[in-house]
C-alpha cells in the first residue's frame, strides 16, 4: 500500500482564538490525486494551512498530525517533498523581475534571487526545461508584472515544482481565471497527474475537477462529510446536500458541471 504522506487524527485548530476545526481525522496517500471540495467557510483553507505548516494544531494526548510520517518536520526538507500553490503568493513578487527568476527563487525559498543566491548552470537548465514542459518558456524573460492571471498561476505551479516534489497542493487554483486560462490550468494539472505527481486540488468549483482525480473529499464545518471516488461523490444528491442548494449534475468528457435543479 502507498505511503501515507498526510495523517491527521482528532486534530483541533484555532485561528485568532476561534475554533476552525475540531476532531478532524484524515489520511492522504502518495499516488492518490485528490480533490478537497466544499463551500466557502468549510475548512478547506485551514487544511492547506495545516499541510504547509503555517497553522499548527492544538496538542492533545488523543491527537496527532504527521507529514510524511513525522510529527516534527523541517520546513526546508518539507519543501523538497511538498509544493503548495495559492493565489496570495502571487502578490508578493516584485513586478519587475523575470518569470525565470520567480521560478528560480523557489530553489531558495525567497521572493527574488539575492546576492548570495546564485543558481548553478544545471539548475537554470532544469528550470528552463520545467517552463518548457508547462508551456511557459515563451514568457521566461518577461517581467512578472506584465503576465496575465493565468500565466501567473501556472508560473506559481512551476515554482512549486522546482524541487520536483512528490505532492503538489493547490488552494483554489482557478480563482479569478477566465475560461481559456482555466482550461490551460486544468490541462496542466492533468499532465502532472499522468506524469506521477500526487495532486491535491482544494476548491469549491465542481467544473474544475479533472478526470484524473481518483478521490474526492467533501468538507463542511471543518469536518469530512464525504469521501469516495468522483463517481460516488459528485452526484446530484450529494452535492445538493453539501452546498445546501437544489442542484443538477451534468457530465461530459470526464468533467462535471452543476446547474440549478
Amino acid at each position: 500500500m502507498a505511503e501515507i504522506w498526510f495523517d491527521a487524527e482528532q486534530v483541533e485548530a484555532t485561528l485568532s482564538g476561534r475554533p476552525v476545526i475540531s476532531k478532524f481525522s484524515l489520511q492522504l496517500r502518495l499516488g492518490e490525486s485528490t480533490t478537497v471540495l466544499g463551500p466557502n467557510g468549510a475548512g478547506k483553507s485551514t487544511l492547506v494551512k495545516l499541510i504547509e505548516r503555517s497553522l499548527y494544531p492544538i496538542v492533545t494526548p488523543q491527537s496527532h498530525l504527521r507529514l510524511f510520517g513525522s510529527s516534527t518536520v523541517n520546513l526546508w526538507q518539507l519543501r523538497r517533498r511538498l509544493g503548495v500553490v495559492n493565489s496570495e503568493l502571487e502578490t508578493r513578487f516584485p513586478p519587475g523581475i523575470s518569470s525565470l527568476e520567480v521560478v528560480l527563487s523557489g530553489l531558495f525559498g525567497s521572493m527574488r534571487l539575492g546576492r548570495d543566491q546564485s543558481p548553478e548552470a544545471w539548475q537554470i537548465a532544469a528550470t528552463r526545461a520545467l517552463l518548457e514542459r508547462l508551456d511557459l518558456i515563451a514568457i521566461a524573460d518577461q517581467p512578472f508584472g506584465q503576465l496575465s492571471d493565468g500565466q501567473r498561476r501556472r508560473l506559481m505551479i512551476a515554482r512549486a515544482l522546482v524541487h520536483a516534489p512528490e505532492v503538489l497542493v493547490l488552494d483554489e487554483p482557478s480563482r479569478a481565471l477566465d475560461l481559456k486560462a482555466c482550461h490551460q490550468l486544468l490541462r496542466t494539472l492533468g499532465e502532472l497527474c499522468r506524469s506521477g505527481t500526487t495532486v491535491v486540488q482544494v476548491t469549491h468549483r465542481i467544473d474544475t475537477i479533472i478526470p484524473e482525480m481518483q478521490r474526492v473529499l467533501c468538507l463542511n464545518g471543518g469536518t469530512v462529510v464525504g469521501d469516495g471516488t468522483p463517481a460516488e461523490i459528485l452526484t446530484t444528491k450529494r452535492l445538493s446536500a453539501l452546498f445546501g442548494s437544489d442542484l443538477c449534475v451534468v457530465e461530459a468528457n470526464g468533467y462535471r458541471q452543476v446547474l440549478p435543479a
